[in-house]
């Protein structure tokens, strides 16, 4: 008898009418946490596919083209003479970026410097003026985006001849 009265009572307490507000609130909340997932992925359209890899030399105003204006959207920077392509980092140094000011520029002085500011330099920029501290600083720049993002070229010299990349090369070749 007391066993009956004991499942009596947890019977009771789960059809409470408190209680049975609570578990249809809580079966309701679940019910949209699955369906939210389910049209979540629906909804989410597919990435756009990837741009074909870009493999050449470039001077410092033909790079000024890729700062992600363009209608391929592609960006590209160069540090220390070595250029990337950095669109997948676009909304750091795409158009409205942090790093904006960077996109088809040689980018080595401001990383250097720390100086995240546009530089309207139509020529090629040896930075021979900076010091060992912000040399050091533009080969740690260079070695991330190395890390990250493929490497496009070299950006050439006043009177430098562009190289010739084959399909097969790889990436160290290329930078060297």
């Amino acid at each position: 008898m007391a066993d009956e009265t004991n499942s009596l009572t947890v019977w009771d307490e789960l059809t409470s009418p408190l209680n049975l507000v609570l578990i249809g609130v809580i079966v309701y909340l679940i019910y949209k946490i699955i369906k939210s997932n389910f049209e979540s992925e629906a909804n989410v359209p597919p990435p756009p596919p990837p741009l074909p890899k870009l493999r050449k030399d470039l001077t410092v105003a033909e790079l000024k083209k890729y700062d992600g204006t363009q209608p391929d959207g592609r960006v590209l920077l160069a540090v220390n003479g070595i250029i990337f392509d950095v669109t997948r980092g676009k909304r750091f140094y795409g158009p409205g970026g942090p790093y904006s000011a960077f996109a088809g520029k040689d980018a080595t002085r401001g990383l250097a410097t720390g100086q995240v500011a546009a530089s309207e330099n139509d020529e090629y920029d040896d930075v021979s003026d900076l010091g060992s501290d912000e040399i050091a600083s533009a080969k740690e720049w260079e070695e991330q985006f190395r890390e990250k993002y493929d490497i496009v070229g070299r950006l050439l010299k006043l009177g430098e001849t562009p190289k010739n990349y084959s399909d097969d090369e790889s990436e160290d070749k290329k930078s060297q």
